[in-house]
């Protein structure tokens, strides 16, 4: 039997992150994963996150999982790989399957951040080749370089929906449609208007009827359901696609715990089954913690901070530091964990309708139906002024936790404050340069530029641009507004990329004066 001070089970955003804190104050850590590559989903996240600075916000996934394992080298971290972690006994003790191996290991702590698995639901065809979860399009594009279809319908628009859709329009794939059961989307506003912006329809309070195809998915039949979840006659739609892509939820990959003998809570608010637990992480066992979305489904900015609290209260529950630096390292920590559950997104606020924003602007019922702001309801928010020459237009309207926009600005044109779940703020006082970092910076894509200063009866709109091939300076395209409709033709003024914009390319297009507050996007034809 092998004998560690603290034994962790998965190598995600939180198992990396609890390991490090154990390793950094003397303890002897080791960490199995199943997977052949460490990091969990980041690898797959190529988008920027959202909150602030000490939540890695505007950093992509895949960049965040490369500084946890470089900080987990230098603690120290061992870390082993295609390694299942196949039961969890009495005493900390745990079995491991190696490839053709099967070892016993023992720790005086175990940590258990095994994540979640995704939800699937059935209906006529379900089986078929093509019909996949978001999380594997994911692994497809993102870790494999493989598109998962040409046609692609996606159900499902909470975060992940809504990301994975964009991510698969990156890839070059077309999403013909999002789908969700539910009256309103279920992610964030800023992720569902850029996806619309690209032309993307949204059908809500629809659900899959049948995929169709013998040998794999040649199509898909959806419909409109009532108050009591049943198909309405008669509004059956029919789209041609050769992947139906399902984002339908995570369930906390719990078993290990119940093995274990942890207590246990069947918790539709945490995603499942889970383990009931302190404000450190510990179980009803002494010395087993969990952190991440074994214990409860979040983002995996949560699942780090969650990691770092159970990885000091390790350190702390073995004898390696003091009371006082365990209060004081947690709370610091929980501090920065509740900022992430503020806004209207917070666990207290899950399925509930919130029509209001925390400054009291009415929540646009255009946006959580149909994936936009219309042009009347961007003009109150207040990140929109009149301002004349070049100035920025942020389009978010919902409390969210994020404020890389308040940093990245050299002026101080931007305000969020202290809470960064408020609404951004752009000074009227303050003069814009026009660079271009705020636009860059927001993981929401939903900030840009608008000068309407041409002279020539024109404006210059400058759009956040992640597709690839980029257009030269100079092509002529089609704009299109919020909604995906084309407006008008635009041509390519100017293309900025540079190494502070993190692969978001700045592309600036001329369009007709009075399409400046319109225009949202570039098609190129």
């Amino acid at each position: 039997m092998k004998r560690y001070d603290v034994i962790v089970v998965g190598a995600g955003p939180a198992g990396l992150s609890a390991a490090i804190e154990a390793a950094k104050r003397g303890l002897k850590v080791i960490v199995f994963d199943e997977n052949a590559k460490p990091g969990g989903q980041l690898f797959k996240q190529i988008h920027k996150f959202f909150g602030s600075k000490e939540h890695k916000a505007k950093i992509r996934g895949f960049k965040i999982g490369e500084e946890l394992l470089n900080e987990a080298e230098a603690a120290g971290v061992e870390v082993v790989l295609n390694a299942a972690v196949v039961g969890l006994y009495l005493d900390k003790e745990v079995l491991v399957q190696n490839n053709d191996a099967v070892v016993h290991y023992k720790g005086d702590v175990i940590i258990v951040a095994t994540g979640a698995s995704e939800n699937m639901i059935t209906f006529e065809g379900w089986t078929l080749p093509g019909v996949i979860g978001a999380g594997a399009a994911q692994t497809l594009m993102n870790l494999h370089s493989i598109k998962p279809g040409k046609k692609v319908l996606m159900l499902g628009t909470g975060n992940v929906g809504l990301v994975v859709s964009y991510q698969l329009m990156q890839a070059g794939c077309d999403v013909v449609a999002l789908v969700d059961a539910a009256p309103r989307i279920g992610g964030y506003g800023v992720h569902a208007a850029k996806v619309a912006r690209c032309g993307v329809p949204f059908y809500l309070s629809h659900t899959i009827i049948k995929a169709h195809g013998s040998d794999c998915v040649t199509g898909v039949t959806i419909g409109q359901v009532d108050g009591n979840w049943n198909i309405v006659p008669g509004s059956e739609k029919d789209f041609e696609v050769d992947t139906i892509c399902l984002a339908v939820g995570l369930s906390p990959m719990s078993q290990l715990l119940k093995m274990a003998g942890c207590e246990m809570a069947e918790n539709p608010a945490k995603g499942g089954y889970v383990p009931i637990c302190d404000h450190y992480g510990e179980t009803s066992i002494p010395g087993v913690f969990v952190a991440g979305d074994v214990s409860g489904i979040e983002e995996a900015s949560s699942a780090m901070i969650e990691g770092r609290i159970a990885g000091v209260a390790a350190a702390h529950h073995l004898g390696y530091i003091e009371q006082p630096e365990l209060v004081e390292k947690s709370q610091a920590l929980e501090q920065a964990l509740m900022s992430l559950r503020a806004g209207m997104f917070s666990p207290e606020n899950k399925g509930k309708e919130v029509n209001e924003t925390e400054e009291g602007y009415r929540v646009s019922t255009n946006l959580l139906t149909k994936g936009y702001l219309t042009n009347e309801e961007v003009l109150t928010y207040p990140g929109v002024t009149q301002k004349t020459g070049v100035h920025p237009v942020i389009e978010c309207s919902q409390n969210i936790p994020c404020n890389p926009c308040q940093d990245a600005c050299p002026k101080k044109c931007i305000t969020i404050g202290d809470k960064i779940t408020a609404l951004p703020v752009v000074a009227e006082d303050k003069s814009c340069t026009g660079c271009g970092l705020c636009v860059a910076a927001c993981s929401g894509q939903s900030i840009f530029l608008v000068n309407e200063d041409q002279a020539d009866g024109t404006a210059a709109v400058t759009i956040p641009y992640e597709f690839y091939p980029l257009p030269e300076k100079g092509l002529k395209g089609i704009a299109l507004d919020r909604s995906g409709k084309q407006i008008c033709e635009a041509e390519v003024i100017e293309l900025k990329n540079v190494t502070a914009f993190d692969h978001t390319s700045l592309l600036t297009m001329k369009v007709p004066l009075e399409m400046s507050m319109k225009a949202r996007f570039f098609k190129q034809v």
